[in-house]
């Protein structure tokens, strides 16, 4: 039965001149393939979970197999197994029942404690605060849990209670709380105001089926309660989402009707293309798009679709170059696939895949499109932009380059439990945009991760050791060619005061961020690093420069 169905499924496509007799044969030799790997398969693991020495986890085994399948094809076909639904479920709309807090485990132990409540949700009305470890979930002990577990007792039905005990840092006895979980709505944008001369702008962090209602919403009460003279939409560190979001932003822009993107898969009936559906709600006002290396997919849509239509200048670093579009399929047992099913192309014709899955090398690593290789595509009015290797700005900004130490850093928890305690001794702060961290502090920060022992990986010592074992090996250093090493190594051998004190402005602007977070959430981190941002005061400059604005999007003499 099963296979007189798909005998008379290729005999309708070739019927309908869909495959030619050469890719009928091709397609029944790939159906032969499929099938004989899956009874290998199928049997292999009979056999291996019969007679391997000792006991086999299956489910395990199998899902280490089909993450290797899926990984050598790219990095966003992904399984989901049953239990993982609603993680995947949430990254679309945004949304889950819960406390509403982001939780981290502090060590291998368990011990997973809360790092930032998210404002307005059950957490944080609770009296939640940063720090606070997690010891049980109603009667429950979690305090050797790991961070999963602990994640996934804390979500719920919204309406349900759960009585958390935690204990606060710097309190001798723990603390019993009641919160009444909810419906938790991640709102994707930030935050929005007015910065410069009458220049609104909109931070959106990432795109679900609810965005475009949000992103609305922040531009309808700029222009008409601000009277905003220009708009910069923030799409930085923006790693995309739902495709039909970013579809609907653009078509607030752009007259209705307007392509924004076409996909081409395997299946020429699985084309699609995509144009604006309703209204704009405005299509004069000028308009700034911030991106750079980490804006992705979505992101990359929004801004490359604007650019494509020369209705917005982008300003920042070239984007990520992800144009490829992913499709979710059923599985048994209510497991789901998410699978690339095609390459998306935006009004110009052009696609911004920068990595090629497909062709990859001998040690299995994948190659980018070299510049040299991409071709030249045209905007409406005829401004040359290029494919391949993601969305190129008009304005590059170069965003300054983070040193190693301030990755360990962020990721110290004697940082976080510095800030911690310092919170705790500081009842408020000023607004995010005012604050910062005085040179007594700054010292301060430095003796606690002193004491604490903080250290890093310094890729300069790294690198170094491993030119010294090549070079040894090598037969290039005789008993008297290790000075010029030594005296190497003497200038690279860690000294965390010289350290901290080049990397002062750095360190205490993370210090601000994330002190800035306790008191004012997600958004004060965000205003905190809009201080001194190059990118958004040139796209600023930009959009007061009328003529600039213009003459950047203007035909080409």
């Amino acid at each position: 039965m099963q296979r007189r169905g798909i005998y008379g499924w290729m005999c309708a496509l070739l019927l309908a001149g869909v495959l030619c007799p050469a890719q009928a044969q091709e397609k029944k030799d790939n159906h032969f393939e499929v099938s004989k790997n899956l009874e290998i398969f199928n049997s292999l693991v009979k056999e291996m979970e019969m007679f391997y020495v000792d006991t086999v986890d299956v489910e395990k085994t199998v899902r280490r197999g089909i993450d290797a399948m899926l990984g050598g094809l790219d990095p966003y076909t992904e399984y989901y197994p049953e239990q993982e639904i609603d993680d995947f479920k949430q990254m679309v709309t945004g949304e889950y029942g819960g406390m509403g807090a982001y939780i981290r485990q502090r060590n291998e132990k368990g011990n997973v404690m809360v790092i930032e409540p998210f404002e307005g949700m059950p957490a944080a009305e609770a009296g939640l605060k940063a720090g606070d470890r997690i010891l049980k979930i109603d009667t429950t002990d979690v305090s050797s849990f790991t961070n999963d577990k602990v994640s996934e007792m804390l979500k719920g039905v919204p309406n349900t209670k759960m009585t958390l005990t935690i204990q606060r840092p710097n309190e001798k006895k723990p603390r019993k709380i009641d919160i009444i979980r909810k419906q938790v709505q991640i709102n994707q944008v930030t935050w929005y105001g007015v910065r410069g001369d009458s220049i609104g702008y909109i931070y959106l962090k990432g795109f679900t089926d609810k965005c475009p209602q949000e992103v609305k919403d922040a531009f309808l009460d700029l222009r008409n309660n601000h009277h905003i003279k220009g708009l910069v939409l923030d799409l930085r560190n923006n790693g995309g989402g739902v495709l039909e979001s970013a579809v609907q932003i653009v078509g607030m822009f752009v007259p209705k009707g307007s392509v924004v993107l076409s996909t081409k898969s395997k299946h020429a009936q699985m084309d699609r293309t995509y144009r604006t559906s309703s209204e704009p709600i405005d299509t004069v006002m000028p308009l700034a798009v911030l991106i750079n290396g980490n804006s992705a997919s979505a992101a990359e849509i929004v801004s490359g679709s604007l650019q494509d239509m020369d209705r917005a200048v982008l300003v920042g670093e070239r984007s990520f170059g992800k144009g490829l579009v992913q499709s979710t399929r059923s599985l048994p047992y209510n497991g789901s696939l998410k699978v690339t099913i095609s390459k998306y192309y935006i009004p110009s014709g052009r696609c911004i895949q920068q990595l090629d899955y497909s062709h990859r090398k001998a040690d299995g690593s994948v190659a980018a499109i070299p510049d040299s290789l991409t071709k030249v595509f045209y905007t409406a009015k005829g401004r040359p932009v290029r494919d391949g290797g993601g969305v190129r700005p008009e304005f590059e900004v170069k965003e300054p380059k983070v040193p190693t130490m301030m990755y360990y850093l962020m990721a110290d928890t004697a940082f976080f439990d510095f800030v911690t305690n310092w919170t705790q001794q500081h009842e408020t702060i000023p607004p995010a945009e005012e604050f910062t961290v005085s040179d007594e502090d700054f010292e301060a920060l430095k003796a606690y991760e002193k004491e604490k022992n903080f250290s890093y990986d310094r890729q300069s010592e790294k690198v170094l050791k491993n030119l010294k074992e090549v070079a040894e090996f090598e037969g290039y250093l005789e008993k008297g060619d290790t000075a010029w090493f030594q005296t190497l190594e003497e200038k690279l051998t860690p000294n965390l005061d010289q350290d901290f004190d080049r990397f002062k402005k750095e360190v205490k602007r993370l210090m601000e961020t994330e002190i800035a977070k306790r008191y004012y959430y997600q958004k004060g981190e965000l205003l905190s690093n809009l201080k001194e941002d190059a990118c958004l005061e040139k796209a600023l400059e930009v959009l007061a420069n009328r003529e600039l604005y213009q003459s950047t999007l203007s035909a080409p003499k």
